[in-house]
């Protein structure tokens, strides 16, 4: 087996698994048995995750391949067509595989991989939330109510909060959150007491 062959065959091999991580996203790859000693590949990656629990986040199945294209495809260009001592080919063919391999890194961890935004919990408090009775509530009964918080409709039992009938369709405030029941106030008995404050 000449160099050209060597690379040729790690540019295949690299591609061949480029084009597979890219397609499925979900592939693992196991290596070695027993206790601790062996790791196992992600191809999202995740990173490499040791027998004990230590993570090299930049060795993924990704980086991986990435690395043997480009080392394999440099190598094979260089040597193909330029008459380059083999030395000065392996070590451009090393420094393009990890150049290409941390460019695949980077959009991994940059851009796929990026971490979920904070979440504001004053954006999920039931208490103030503006909803709409769905199923009428008896007087010292239970109905429901229907209420839109982070984008995603919600349904939730309800009580009303003087003890009333409460007719479906009405809109009501959550006043308090007990027990899984949101208990609630009309939405215009609200305004217009607040109406009558102000004034």
């Amino acid at each position: 087996m000449t160099w050209a062959d060597l690379y040729l065959f790690c540019f295949l091999v690299g591609f061949f698994f480029s084009l597979l991580a890219a397609a499925t996203g979900r592939l693992h790859l196991h290596f070695g048995h027993g206790h601790g000693a062996g790791f196992h590949l992600h191809a999202a990656g995740r990173g490499v995750h040791a027998g004990r629990g230590g993570v090299a986040s930049g060795l993924n199945l990704g980086t991986v391949a990435a690395f043997l294209a480009w080392f394999g495809g440099t190598g094979f260009l260089v040597t193909q067509y330029y008459g380059v001592w083999f030395v000065t080919t392996l070590v451009l063919a090393i420094g393009v595989g990890l150049a290409g391999a941390g460019i695949v890194f980077w959009f991994l961890s940059r851009v796929l991989m990026r971490a979920p935004e904070e979440l504001d919990p004053a954006d999920y408090e039931l208490v103030g939330t503006l909803g709409t009775v769905t199923s009428a509530i008896r007087p010292g009964g239970i109905g429901e109510i229907l209420f839109a918080q982070a984008g995603v409709r919600h349904a939730l039992p309800a009580r009303s909060e003087t003890g009333d009938a409460v007719a479906r369709g009405t809109e009501v405030v959550v006043t308090r959150y007990e027990n899984g029941v949101a208990w609630v106030r009309r939405w215009q008995e609200l305004a217009e007491h607040a109406a009558t404050v102000l004034h």
